[in-house]
């Protein structure tokens, strides 16, 4: 573990149960951390090799909630988001969380029901969507190549 977010105190709150920003590194598929679907302030980093390894990595996790991939490369992205079975894609955004008029867009595991919280799909559940959020940047800020990191 990379950052401990265990032991938080928050003041005002002397008996609340807080879970403070938690970073895994090397995670790997076996791991609960990996396995289990959990929420919060936890962010699990997975090391690969290739672009194909990583989509091949993603789409074997039961769940299905949502992935992020840092790259200043368009084909990189592109392909990232094409292939990726998940319901909420960031491509060079943190958190793929869409805004409150997007219906939620798991998919797989992350996907209990048969009804989105909000948005459209409440109406047409029988729908696989999957939302994409992307940020790019103009030429002169990124550096050369298609070096990419994928956070999961």
């Amino acid at each position: 573990m990379m950052v401990d977010g265990r032991n938080v105190h928050v003041d005002g709150y002397p008996n609340g149960n807080f879970v403070g920003p938690t970073l895994f590194a090397d995670v790997t598929a076996d791991m609960t951390i990996y396995r289990e679907e959990i929420f919060g302030p936890v962010l699990c980093v997975v090391s690969v090799e290739t672009l194909d390894e990583a989509i091949a990595f993603i789409n074997a996790n039961p769940n299905g909630n949502g992935t992020s991939i840092f790259t200043n490369s368009g084909w990189v992205a592109r392909r990232f988001e094409t292939d990726i079975d998940v319901g909420q894609i960031g491509i060079n955004v943190p958190i793929p969380v869409p805004v409150a008029y997007f219906s939620f867009t798991g998919s797989r595991g992350s996907k209990l029901g048969d009804l989105g919280p909000n948005g459209k799909q409440a109406i047409a559940f029988w729908t696989q969507t999957k939302t994409v959020t992307a940020r790019w940047f103009e030429p002169e800020n990124v550096s050369s190549g298609i070096n990419s990191t994928i956070s999961l």
